[in-house]
């Protein structure tokens, strides 16, 4: 499992736009499509759509999508949820422009009314937040896959890929911290990340998002879990709760499991 365009379902004749080093790539099976940096950067997959995973099927409102990059976990809210107005959120001026692109695809006109762009650092704090278009208490739902990469982790030359994927020290502070400031109250918080993470998320969210709920994330059973699925509601004092395991892979072929297929392609949801 990993942070690549594995998990896309590519679109039939999908090109690459030679002048700008981009592929038109189809997810939830041809849904809704995203241009995306070919051969450099972030490339959505998996880790984007089980994220989606997490927002209600029913969801309306208003969803800010943190370090949106091309657009992929936002856009799959709004794909199939007509009642939910999109706001992606990032800081890069060239994964933005990725996301502008995507976003006029005429793929998306179905929904790309619904769908706004904001070039904006999520790690803002207070009126420089504000000024940024931030407003407090104006999100019913956020949505977050964070860099995971450590420092100490292996580096990439690519440093449009490094931005996206690297961790900086507090970088789970400041993104939950600007994630309760801008939620209504009884807004949602959703995220995707590593399991070494979670002290920091859980230290994160403590006085902001309660009810927590952890899904882990494992390739196979018997295998060790990569990711972890957390959603929790503002103002919440219910307990955490660990929930069932997911398994991406039910055998040794690459096949995702029924259960992760029918996730990532937006015909199922995890429920809280």
């Amino acid at each position: 499992m990993s942070g690549t365009d594995d998990s896309a379902e590519r679109a039939s004749g999908a090109h690459c736009d030679n002048a700008n080093a981009a592929t038109i790539d189809a997810f939830h099976r041809g849904r809704f499509h995203l241009v995306q940096p070919k051969g450099k950067g972030h490339r959505a997959g998996l880790d984007a759509m089980l994220l989606a995973s997490l927002v209600p099927a029913e969801v309306s409102g208003k969803l800010a999508d943190f370090g949106a990059g091309a657009g992929a976990a936002g856009m799959a809210v709004a794909c199939r949820s007509p009642a939910v107005q999109v706001v992606l959120i990032e800081r890069s001026a060239q994964m933005a422009g990725f996301a502008r692109r995507s976003i006029d695809l005429a793929q998306n006109a179905r929904f790309a009314g619904q769908v706004a762009l904001l070039q904006a650092d999520v790690a803002l704090t207070g009126a420089d937040r504000q000024a940024a278009g931030l407003a407090d208490s104006s999100f019913d739902q956020v949505v977050m896959n964070p860099p995971f990469n450590s420092a100490d982790d292996r580096t990439t030359p690519d440093s449009l890929k490094a931005e996206a994927h690297a961790m900086h020290e507090a970088m789970f502070e400041q993104w939950i911290r600007s994630a309760c400031a801008v939620c209504k109250p009884s807004g949602q918080l959703s995220l995707i990340a590593r399991p070494q993470s979670l002290r920091e998320i859980l230290e994160a969210c403590e006085g902001r998002f309660g009810g927590l709920q952890v899904t882990p994330v494992h390739p196979r059973p018997g295998e060790d879990a990569i990711r972890i699925l957390l959603s929790g509601i503002k103002g919440n004092r219910a307990r955490l709760a660990f929930r069932a395991p997911l398994y991406v892979h039910e055998g040794e072929d690459r096949a995702f499991s029924a259960r992760v297929d029918e996730l990532s392609n937006g015909r199922s949801f995890l429920r809280r």
